[in-house]
């Protein structure tokens, strides 16, 4: 595992696996199906807690047609983190541009990044959780964590190096890494991974908006 996860590229390590080749519609649905049933029931219940015949029986198909598409269920798990941080990926980083950033349109985007990242882990608060701590323990998921770490802090180095001055941020990545292990320690601590929450989300997020603008904008407009 150790191996694999120094040697494959983080966007490959990020890549839903190619959906099977559905020779009827049913069957498309029924794969669907198991994808978001999982989904629901890792969410409310966590990994250990949940076997093959309850997500098949949740999804509406047989335990024999589970067994058609997955080996087991850390197999479906697996495929749900994939899905779930490429689509946090291309919801808060990837479309990150210099050009959102002229001008008094930087504030705004900055906002609406911080509010889809938080969208992302609030949203379904316990389905994160479980896939923090699933990241302890299991190889496969702290691969996958590290490669969304990977790409969405080189994509951020990027646009900081980018959007401002080496004499006001001289090192692009090192504040990336800073600005996204804040966003997301905040997003996680509203959430309630560490107990309730000591702010609302509404002045958290605000504050962390101010924080980001000011660290790479001090200069103001």
């Amino acid at each position: 595992m150790a191996t694999r996860a120094r040697t494959r590229p983080p966007l490959e390590v990020l890549r839903p696996t190619p959906d099977p080749d559905f020779r009827q519609e049913r069957s498309r649905r029924s794969y669907q199906a198991l994808i978001d049933a999982a989904m629901e029931l890792f969410g409310a219940k966590g990994y250990d807690a949940v076997g093959t015949p309850e997500i098949a029986h949740a999804a509406g198909v047989s335990v024999g047609t589970f067994y058609r598409y997955f080996d087991d269920k850390h197999e479906v798990y697996l495929e749900i983190v994939r899905r779930a941080m490429s689509d946090a990926y291309r919801a808060t980083i990837e479309g990150l541009t210099p050009a959102r950033f002229v001008g008094g349109t930087r504030s705004d985007t900055i906002a609406q990044t911080v509010a889809v990242l938080f969208e992302h882990v609030l949203g379904r608060p316990q389905l994160s959780r479980s896939f923090m701590e699933m990241s302890l323990r299991d190889p496969e998921v702290a691969e996958i964590r590290r490669a969304f770490e990977q790409v969405s802090i080189a994509k951020l180095g990027e646009l900081i190096s980018l959007v401002c001055p080496r004499d006001v941020v001289p090192d692009p990545e090192a504040t990336a890494y800073v600005l996204y292990g804040s966003a997301l320690e905040c997003a996680y601590t509203l959430a309630g991974y560490t107990g309730p929450p000591l702010v609302g989300a509404d002045r958290a997020k605000k504050a962390l908006v101010s924080f980001i603008e000011r660290a790479l904008f001090p200069a103001g407009p």
